[in-house]
């Protein structure tokens, strides 16, 4: 059961991360995006895990890493919006500040 949102802009992080993933391993990318997609429903399962990052951005979102990817979340109101999935080299301040 899904008790999460994805933005858009996370969905389409996500399509970049399996593209890039791809380029080398289909199978490799399936496997990220599936374990991607299985944190998003632990974080659902238990709002609140994760770390606020007040030297990263002032909005009320909590980060969860993930390998190489910090997924940005809220977790409220209900349901938990899933609003970027990043790459640890990206700028994060500015990505989420543009989500």
């Amino acid at each position: 059961m899904q008790d999460y949102l994805i933005s858009p802009d996370a969905l389409d992080d996500l399509q970049g991360i399996w593209d890039f993933i791809a380029l080398d391993s289909l199978e490799a990318a399936d496997r990220v995006i599936d374990e991607l997609l299985e944190n998003f429903q632990e974080l659902a399962n238990h709002p609140g895990i994760g770390h606020t990052r007040r030297d990263l951005t002032t909005r009320d979102v909590r980060f969860w890493p993930v390998h190489s990817y910090l997924v940005v979340y809220a977790d409220h109101p209900l349901p938990l919006r899933i609003v970027a999935v990043l790459h640890g080299a990206q700028d994060v301040p500015s990505v989420i500040e543009r989500n």
